[in-house]
């Protein structure tokens, strides 16, 4: 499994767009907006897709919906997927949704839990797993690893790789009042499969990760200085809403690849009429 170049990810509503890109390396799409066939754009694009779940529910303490894994596992195949992702976060509880991606305790508890259902997962797919990283607005109390130390044992225990969000390193960075550098040097690096970087903004004295907002130079500046240590990844770009016009899309994803030291992705059609 070896991404490499500048990727996006796929949503109906920026289809057209990127259906015009020439150099596109790869797409990531929601796993559960995929049904029992690949929609028909996706595979014209003729590039590697990653179904990117969102509610398995990892870090859930009860055990794992079946049915969550093998639709997984069937969209990979629909796909033919290189890989498939998943967040380090749990959505439900006592059968209760929370509707958002919700932080782990770092604590040795929660490894066992993940381990559990990371291994499980990973038995019943036909690709490797990726997992990544989220923004979180709180720790809680009780944690008793850094980030960096508990995706490292995760990684150790159970060979999983991992998606690093630089976006999400930058928000929960800024929120715990350190420096976004030095949290992410400390992460397991060497195990990525991928990254995603997307934009965010600033309410009530928190950054939120919104995928709403341009990228901010400052995560630009991390993903470059990440390059300039010498290790080249395959990035993303993630947009989830206020799609800008084509034309700030593509300058979006030229200034990525720049940062990135990837080749720029150009445009097959004339932008300025789309």
């Amino acid at each position: 499994m070896t991404l490499k170049g500048l990727g996006i990810g796929w949503r109906p509503e920026i289809s057209g767009i990127i259906a015009q890109l020439d150099g596109l390396a790869f797409c990531e799409v929601i796993a559960e907006s995929v049904g029992n066939e690949a929609p028909l754009e996706l595979e014209r694009l003729a590039v590697p897709v990653i179904p990117h779940g969102i509610s398995l529910s990892l870090g859930g303490t009860e055990m794992l919906d079946p049915r969550r894994i093998d639709h997984l596992a069937r969209v990979a195949g629909v796909l033919d997927a290189p890989i498939v992702s998943e967040h380090l976060a749990f959505v439900r509880a006592g059968g209760i949704e929370a509707g958002h991606l919700l932080p782990l305790p770092r604590s040795y508890e929660a490894l066992e839990v993940l381990t559990r259902n990371i291994t499980r997962t990973q038995d019943c797919l036909p690709v490797p797993l990726a997992v990544e990283n989220i923004a979180a607005l709180f720790d809680w109390p009780d944690d008793e690893l850094t980030e960096g130390e508990f995706l490292s044992e995760l990684i150790e225990r159970t060979g999983v790789h991992l998606v690093l969000d630089i976006a999400n390193v930058y928000a929960n960075a800024l929120n715990r009042q350190r420096d976004p550098w030095t949290e992410l040097y400390r992460l397991p690096l060497e195990r990525i499969a991928y990254c995603h970087i997307a934009g965010g903004s600033t309410r009530d004295g928190k950054y939120h990760d919104t995928h709403t907002d341009p990228v901010p130079e400052q995560v630009l500046e991390l993903l470059n200085h990440l390059t300039a240590e010498g290790h080249h990844l395959p990035v993303m770009l993630e947009r989830d809403g206020n799609y800008p016009p084509a034309l700030e899309l593509l300058d979006e994803l030229d200034a990525i690849a720049d940062a990135a030291g990837l080749v720029r992705i150009t445009a097959g059609t004339d932008w300025s009429r789309i």
